[in-house]
């Protein structure tokens, strides 16, 4: 039986056309640690895709490494990073932000559907004593766009938070994870979720939807981008061969292929919640809003145990619930046996 792959986009494979610029790229000699033309030419292509024309990039190669270090370019030890509490710089990624922020510690502010409720945050913001040592000073907005459930900010509430932020001096950061996925889903340009909507740096993630071990740092405040030159470097993260990674996330932006392939992948789960909604299945319900390519849904715990049994690889938040995403491998064919299988995993038919 052909298992159909649900757990994370990040166990989908290389895009086509990523692996093509990975092979044009291994050719000859090139510079080492970003001195390349591929690199260079990163920057032009950078530029254009968010409309700007002094943005840096800082290629590394994970999210978590895009994190970290952007956020640790943007806030002195002594200060701390707000950001929703599921956000993945506070439950999954081991303080990484913390560690290469030199103890910049993580406030959580809450807000319905994993996203940060503005009056929260200017209620955060109005109580904190301010100049007292004995308080770390907020230094950072850190937004996830979209949200670790699949939900998503319009760019009229990035706008808003983001201006709330920078009337405290804070900075602004978006984990851009599944960026491509969101801008695809919201129908903007990227600089009217990023740049124009207030956020200062972005950590541009491109592995989760059909890049190699491949992400950048997208930087719109240049007292940012001079900290990353050291960082980056102390961090480990200015490669040798950094042509590779270069010309993966120049492959990723040319011609809307990132947002060719999140569209894809938003596509196919959006059929995929569309089969499920159809099932005739008590118990079986969607545990939050779908703005993109992740879902949750809730069903009996016996159904749940199934799942592996017919095939379906997915995560199991809990006895009762799992999480599903789709990637721009996924096809209309997986989603259809999908939907089938969860059917006779609770027992059920088509409505």
């Amino acid at each position: 039986m052909r298992v159909i792959e649900l757990r994370s986009d990040n166990a989908a494979g290389v895009a086509p056309e990523i692996l093509t610029a990975v092979q044009a790229a291994n050719t000859g000699s090139a510079l080492a640690y970003g001195g390349d033309e591929l690199t260079a030419r990163l920057h032009e292509v950078v530029r254009e895709v968010f409309e700007h024309p002094t943005v840096r990039v800082f290629p590394v190669t994970s999210g978590t490494a895009a994190n970290s270090l952007s956020i640790s370019a943007a806030t002195p030890p002594w200060g701390a990073v707000l950001c929703h509490p599921s956000a993945h710089i506070i439950t999954s990624e081991g303080g990484a932000t913390s560690l290469f922020g030199g103890g910049a510690v993580m406030q959580g502010v809450d807000g319905d559907h994993a996203l940060i409720d503005p009056s929260r945050l200017r209620s955060t913001l109005e109580s904190v004593r301010w100049g007292d040592p004995h308080e770390s000073q907020p230094s950072v907005l850190s937004l996830t766009v979209p949200s670790d459930v699949g939900t998503l900010y319009r760019k009229e509430q990035i706008a808003e938070l983001s201006a709330i932020a920078h009337e405290h001096g804070l900075r602004v950061h978006l984990d851009g994870a599944r960026l491509a996925n969101g801008v695809a889903a919201l129908g903007c340009a990227p600089a009217d979720a990023t740049w124009r909507a207030g956020v200062d740096v972005v950590s541009l993630g491109a592995t989760k939807n059909g890049a190699l071990s491949a992400e950048a740092i997208v930087v719109f405040d240049e007292t940012i981008a001079d900290e990353l030159v050291y960082r980056t470097k102390r961090s480990g993260h200015v490669t040798s061969k950094m042509r590779f990674q270069s010309a993966q996330v120049t492959a990723y932006l040319t011609d809307g292929l990132w947002l060719r392939l999140a569209a894809h992948a938003n596509r196919r789960m959006a059929e995929l919640t569309a089969g499920l909604r159809g099932l005739e299945a008590p118990g079986v319900r969607l545990l939050e809003r779908v703005d993109v390519n992740m879902a949750f849904v809730e069903l009996p715990a016996p159904a749940a145990d199934a799942l592996p049994e017919v095939g379906i690889l997915c995560y199991r938040m809990s006895p009762t619930s799992v999480r599903l995403v789709t990637s721009w491998q996924t096809t209309a064919d997986d989603v259809q046996q999908a939907v089938a299988r969860f059917g006779e995993a609770v027992g059920a038919g088509p409505a």
